[in-house]
């Protein structure tokens, strides 16, 4: 069994908490042993990695990840439209290998634009057979006909009713997929006052939330108007993206479910949209048109009231768009700290330990028994996290007690 143990490192757990001085024991790919301060740990046949004082911390989870997005910072493509289906596989592969190439070790879909892409994606990725995070795999976001880069007519009206609804719920699980992503309102960027429109009725949406307990599968959704809001947490969805109109009773319920679900507000995509995407078409005026300056300005109100009331509020920006591509994904803790009043060690908590809750895997936490997936970071981002959008300042990537990067001598 291959042992590596991390030395001369500040330790950042994951819990919030301030870093501290230690050693890290990996022994296959679980965390075996996590030393403090001048405790040293056995030495015996161990790969010994020495981290010249920096950052040992838990890999980041993206909580709102669109590997089939088709922009990368490796390669941005001007379009939103599905790629022929050969560019398009080979594109979320690149995806997949650029997210942990910048320390985010795992990826909760907020859904694709292929129906069995991410399944097969995740158990190729599982197998070792090509580089990615862990994946919570989705697929076509329903209730999503006519929105920018879903192909026209895959979700027709005649199949919205419930029991077209609980099949593909069904079918859904049969494929493979760990979570669907339904919308539960359209969004300003979508058509005039689409935050508001409603895509699912209260018994439709029951009737999802009911079929996916039976299967055993997760629900997300994009709920952007806060009855869509409601109707989402009323079901029982696990991840509530945006929450932009969300009101007093929706901040209620939300509260008295925050044991089970998780929101991720997606404000990198707002922040490209409103402030770096005049290259692509997108001036001040456009972008108010779509909702970007309006949804930050409600974020900034929201998603600091979701904090104070304990409900988790995780990094996940919808990377992807050609202006705001998949490897950016570490700017959305900047955006917490910036615009949002988390400190940056908050902001790391909700990347790592609740984006791990949200997996629902063993992993956001430098913990005895926990699985290995760990960052060294050359800097402390517990008082600046923007030192984790340089992956030249990471050397260290980790994931299942294996070197996706290594960069530091023995």
């Amino acid at each position: 069994m291959t042992r590596t143990l991390f030395h001369d490192v500040m330790i950042f757990d994951g819990s919030g908490n301030d870093r501290f001085p230690g050693e890290v024991l990996v022994e296959g790919n679980r965390i075996a042993a996590v030393a403090r301060g001048d405790e040293r740990l056995e030495r015996t046949d161990v790969d010994l990695i020495d981290g010249k004082g920096g950052t040992l911390m838990p890999g980041m989870v993206e909580a709102h990840a669109h590997l089939t997005w088709p922009t990368n910072v490796e390669r941005v493509i001007n379009t939103m439209r599905p790629l022929p289906i050969e560019q398009h596989v080979l594109v979320t592969a690149q995806n997949a290998r650029i997210t942990i190439d910048h320390g985010f070790t795992s990826a909760y879909s907020a859904g694709s634009l292929g129906e069995a892409i991410e399944p097969a994606l995740r158990d190729m990725i599982d197998a070792g057979a090509m580089p990615g995070p862990r994946l919570r795999a989705s697929a076509l976001e329903k209730g999503a006909e006519g929105v920018i880069g879903v192909p026209a007519g895959h979700d027709p009206t005649h199949q919205r009713d419930i029991p077209h609804l609980r099949d593909y719920v069904a079918a859904k699980k049969a494929q493979g997929c760990d979570t669907i992503k339904f919308l539960m309102s359209s969004d300003d960027a979508f058509q005039q006052g689409g935050s508001q429109t409603l895509m699912y009725s209260e018994a439709e949406a029951q009737a999802v939330g009911e079929a996916a307990r039976e299967a055993g599968i997760w629900l997300a959704c994009h709920a952007q108007g806060a009855e869509a809001v409601k109707r989402a947490l009323r079901a029982g969805f696990r991840a509530i993206y945006h929450c932009t109109y969300a009101d007093e009773e929706a901040l209620d319920l939300f509260e008295a479910k925050k044991d089970t679900t998780f929101t991720a507000p997606a404000v990198g995509l707002l922040w490209a949209r409103a402030h770096e995407a005049q290259d692509f078409g997108i001036d001040k005026a456009e972008a108010e048109r779509l909702g970007a300056l309006r949804g930050i300005e409600l974020g900034q109100q929201v998603i600091p009231e979701m904090k104070r009331r304990g409900i988790r509020v995780l990094p996940g920006g919808d990377y992807g768009f050609p202006y705001n591509p998949v490897g950016r994904n570490a700017r959305d803790l900047d955006h917490f700290v910036r615009l949002f009043g988390f400190s940056p060690k908050e902001a790391l908590r909700a990347a790592t330990k609740e984006g791990g809750e949200l997996m629902g895997l063993d992993v956001g936490l430098v913990k005895q028994g926990w699985l290995a997936d760990l960052l060294l970071i050359d800097g402390d981002p517990t008082t600046d996290v923007a030192i984790l959008q340089d992956k030249a300042r990471m050397p260290v990537v980790m994931k299942d007690g294996a070197f996706h990067r290594r960069r530091v001598s023995h």
